[in-house]
């Protein structure tokens, strides 16, 4: 693919400016990686498929550009007569050729990341990252290492991962992605020679000739534990090695120049939904659950005793040579390593010992390793256990004036384990609130014969769960026959419980409540944990029930649920009993599909204010965990703008956010890249919390016009999406909603009932399917006309003062940038090709007709309060990446369009099918976010 063309191709409708000009050194390597990598590709392709299909591709990707260009008419009809004329092998071959150039791009500017953070560390003396300058911030507002840990010891930064089905790409693929990567980054930091340089392009073109003859798409669905693997691989990429060292590396930041203080707390800890979650899934049984926690355990013993096996072989000291403590020669004497090669090296002998009673709790756990021990050991009854003996080698080391060597593997193996215990990942349970009301009811009608539980309001029901909260009696009778439904539930509920007695409580801390309405919701959770034992009637819990509030209106009523909770004394004491420490989750993608873009950003935004000042009345900490997506209309965006413009005191030091779908790879496939999120995270709620812990809330003109803003974008939302008629029909035929059911990327259904309507959909095929025809009109829609009546309404104050807000508030600022990021990626060109394929042109006029307007409206408004005459012309970076993947990205939406007539047309050729799925692919890829 002639991809020495692309910048002059992707800006020529443009005058030269400045920022194309003076192209820095990193943006003329990028180019350099991606011309590298498309002439490959271009090769490739010539090679596998002919010339003929390769000029085919030039032929396209020319038409494309002059139609993206300015919606040319005459390239539209070029563009249509070229597809036409295709077969349909023709037509798949095309398509594979633009999807893995997304790919590759992909991979290339990747690369340019984390080559630029070197760049910029190596000009720092490794002081760079976004960590250290916050770090620098705190030492200049007087904030010193002392405070900072005592920070960090109640402070928790968790990223949870999810398995919502938006990640298109197999793991074959991304293996084979990673392999390209690291020859990119091998010609980045080695000087090759000739030779070297001759056999890494050889190995790049065997790499990408590899993934030319590898499936893109799945030939069948996924298992629920298909996925836990899935996302157990990115434990290997990154987090087994690079959180541990995160939180030494801040370790060390906060010693220097100082006396040491002892060990930083280890204060970031991954979770899961990844066979937990069972909201909507009926694959998510006990047994799942089971087989999940042997997985994640397996996965982080096997890696613990790697890091044995070769720090045993580092510990080569001889104990005529160097002293040890006492306890180390105890330890020592208690292996059962009985080689005459190891008797004079004690440390070696400690560590075979640990080694062989950790394979013994790898089997007491029934968990699966490969690697075997040189004799028996006693299985460790806790963590705890392990962490004492690797401390022993510790201090021995310390002591004998050792320290670099402690310093080492063993350092970091020690960290592991405080964070990883023997469970790798905090799982999550979670289920929707209508399960648990149907499982209470069934449970408390068949213990109290002639009630009706459901018929019941919601005090009378408040009042009988509390009284069962006190009861020592079981709801659960050996001799009643109960539901499928409620079996299950019992049965997870049972597994959860022997996962604390067997892995230990922070195995599954949290059980969350989908679509919490009320204080019942979360008293019934309370009532069912009981029934298992890990909440107790004297007061006590052993987990944490955490209510998610989802759509607009749960969020107006969270603060007076929560109010309510924490003033009833039966709830309050399990709250008391898990330190005082409640959490909340609040759910952006349902509250979006609600009520749109502009107001779940706002209503979330608002509940989060009332729910600071709920729990501060009631001197429970308050810690939020944010159910993100990884498109603007899920709720992503930058993490770092979202932590910061959280209200003062929604941060306070705990923050978990969920990282979904195709965001997790892009995150956390690199190691490097991987750190550098992490260390975002972290850095942002330590700045939100001890930097602005208590930033002075808006001005109250500010929270008025926010709320008048909301509001008409909101009724302009819901007036197209819920009180249009005909709205359904033009989505399911406007869109790839169906055909992304095909998909096997995911073991959950994509709607939560079998019906075509909006409010039953998930969340993620709605963004999905609008991100694919490339509207993305769930990240936008309703803020144009709201702001243009908005200032007829307020004619004084009017522009000026949405630019005031621009300027001074931190949320209207990530608001409108998150906008100009989603609306950069979208194209109403492309998007009216797919409103052809609404068969009714009166509802095809009528509804695009509004879209089309008020996307242009919404670019306007945008523009001027921003200051900006583009897109993105702040982040220049962005600009251009998004620019220069049109070329590549406009004919596979081109491409799906015609497949999509085909299809719905009953062709019964199953490669149009396939060819739909391989868009489908390829457009989620150049997009990157859009799930």
């Amino acid at each position: 693919m002639s991809l020495q063309t692309v910048p002059s191709d992707a800006t020529e409708h443009r005058p030269n400016r400045p920022e194309d000009v003076q192209v820095t050194e990193a943006e003329a390597r990028l180019r350099d990686d991606i011309r590298l990598l498309g002439r490959i590709l271009g090769d490739t392709v010539r090679d596998q498929e002919g010339a003929d299909v390769f000029d085919l591709v030039e032929r396209i990707r020319q038409t494309s550009i002059r139609f993206h260009r300015d919606e040319d008419r005459l390239a539209r009809r070029e563009l249509e007569q070229i597809l036409d004329s295709m077969s349909t092998s023709e037509t798949v071959r095309i398509v594979r050729a633009f999807s893995y150039f997304s790919h590759l791009a992909n991979i290339a500017e990747d690369q340019n990341n984390i080559r630029q953070m070197r760049a910029r560390s190596a000009a720092n003396n490794g002081g760079s990252g976004v960590l250290a300058e916050t770090l620098a911030h705190a030492k200049a507002a007087g904030i010193g290492p002392d405070q900072l840990r005592n920070f960090f010891k109640t402070a928790l930064v968790s990223p949870v991962l999810t398995a919502h089905p938006t990640e298109v790409r197999r793991k074959s693929t991304m293996d084979r992605e990673m392999e390209v990567a690291g020859l990119l980054d091998r010609r980045e930091r080695v000087a090759l020679t000739a030779d070297e340089a001759a056999a890494s392009d050889e190995q790049l073109r065997r790499e990408v000739l590899t993934l030319w003859q590898t499936n893109l798409l799945r030939r069948t669905k996924l298992t629920v534990l298909d996925e836990v693997g899935n996302g157990l691989s990115f434990y290997d990429y990154t987090f087994l090695r690079e959180v541990p060292r995160l939180v030494n590396v801040l370790e060390d930041r906060l010693e220097e120049g100082g006396q040491a203080a002892g060990e930083l707390a280890s204060f970031l800890r991954m979770g899961s939904w990844i066979g937990g979650d069972r909201d909507g899934n009926p694959f998510v049984t006990a047994d799942v659950m089971r087989g999940t926690l042997r997985l994640q355990s397996s996965r982080v013993m096997q890696f613990y005793l790697n890091e044995l096996h070769v720090l045993g072989s580092e510990l080569s000291i001889a104990a005529h040579l160097a002293d040890v403590s006492e306890e180390l020669r105890t330890l020592a004497e208690r292996s059962p390593d009985t080689s005459p090669h190891r008797s004079g090296e004690p440390y070696r002998l400690a560590v075979s010992g640990i080694y062989a009673r950790l394979t013994a709790t790898a089997e007491a756990l029934e968990v699966e390793i490969t690697r075997r021990p040189v004799g028996k050991g006693r299985p460790y009854e806790s963590v705890r256990e392990l962490q004492a003996d690797l401390d022993v080698l510790h201090r021995s080391l310390i002591s004998n004036n050792a320290r670099v060597i402690a310093r080492g593997r063993l350092r970091l193996l020690r960290r592991a384990v405080d964070c990883f215990g023997f469970h790798l990942a905090r799982l999550d349970i979670r289920q929707n609130s209508a399960v648990h009301e149907r499982t209470i009811a069934e449970l408390i009608d068949a213990a109290n014969p002639g009630m009706s539980y459901l018929a019941l309001g919601e005090e009378a029901r408040i009042s009988l769960l509390t009284n069962e909260l006190r009861s020592t009696r079981s709801l659960v009778s050996p001799f009643v026959k109960y539901s499928d439904e409620t079996m299950g539930e019992l049965n997870v509920f049972h597994a959860a419980a022997e996962a604390h007695a067997k892995f230990g409580s922070d195995a599954i801390p949290q059980c969350i409540i989908s679509m919490c309405k009320g204080m019942s919701d979360m008293l019934e959770v309370a009532v069912l944990l009981k029934e298992v034992g890990l909440v107790h009637p004297s007061g006590r819990s052993a987990i944490n029930i955490v209510p998610l509030f989802e759509t607009i209106e749960d969020l107006q009523a969270s603060s007076g649920i929560m109010d309510r909770m924490l003033s009833l004394h039966d709830y309050r004491r399990l709250v008391d009993s898990r330190g005082s420490v409640q959490e909340v989750m609040l759910g952006y993608s349902d509250s979006n599909k609600d009520g749109g873009f502009v107001t779940s950003g706002w209503e979330l935004y608002k509940a989060e204010i009332g729910l600071v000042e709920v729990f501060e009345r009631h001197h429970v900490r308050l810690r939020l965990f944010h159910g993100r997506g990884g498109s603007v209309g899920r709720g992503g965006g930058p993490s770092y703008d979202a932590i910061i413009a959280q209200p003062g005191g929604a941060v306070n030091g705990q923050i978990r956010i969920t990282e979904q779908g195709e965001i997790i790879s892009s995150k956390y496939s690199n190691a490097e890249v991987g750190r550098n999120n992490l260390e975002i995270l972290a850095a942002a709620t330590l700045e939100a919390s001890l930097l602005h812990p208590r930033q002075s809330a808006p001005r109250r003109e500010y929270l008025v016009a926010m709320d008048e803003l909301s509001n008409l974008a909101f009724k302009a939302y819901r007036g197209l999406v819920y009180e249009t008629e005909g709205f359904v029909d033009y989505f399911w035929a406007s869109t790839v909603i169906n055909e992304i059911a095909t998909l096997n990327i995911g073991s959950r259904p994509a709607s939560r009932k079998k019906t075509r309507a909006i409010e039953d959909l998930r969340a993620i095929p709605w963004v999905f399917s609008w991100a694919q025809c490339r509207l993305m009109l769930p990240g936008w829609y309703g803020f144009g006309s709201a702001v243009e009546q908005w200032i007829a309404e307020h004619p004084q104050q009017g522009m000026p003062f949405l630019k005031e807000l621009y300027k001074e508030w931190p949320f209207f600022r990530m608001l409108l940038s998150n906008m100009d990021m989603v609306l950069a990626k979208s194209s109403i060109a492309i998007a009216s090709r797919y409103a052809e394929l609404v068969p009714d042109e009166a509802l095809r006029e009528k509804i695009f007709g509004r879209i089309r307007r008020e996307w242009h409206s919404c670019i306007e408004t945008l523009l001027d309060i921003m200051g900006q005459d583009r897109l993105l012309q702040g982040n220049p970076l962005l600009e251009r990446s998004v620019r220069h993947r049109f070329p590549y990205l406009d004919p596979l939406n081109h491409v799906q369009v015609e497949l999509l007539k085909e299809h719905r047309a009953q062709n019964p050729d199953e490669q149009v099918l396939r060819g739909i799925q391989l868009t489908i692919n390829g457009i989620s890829a150049g997009l990157r976010n859009t799930g």
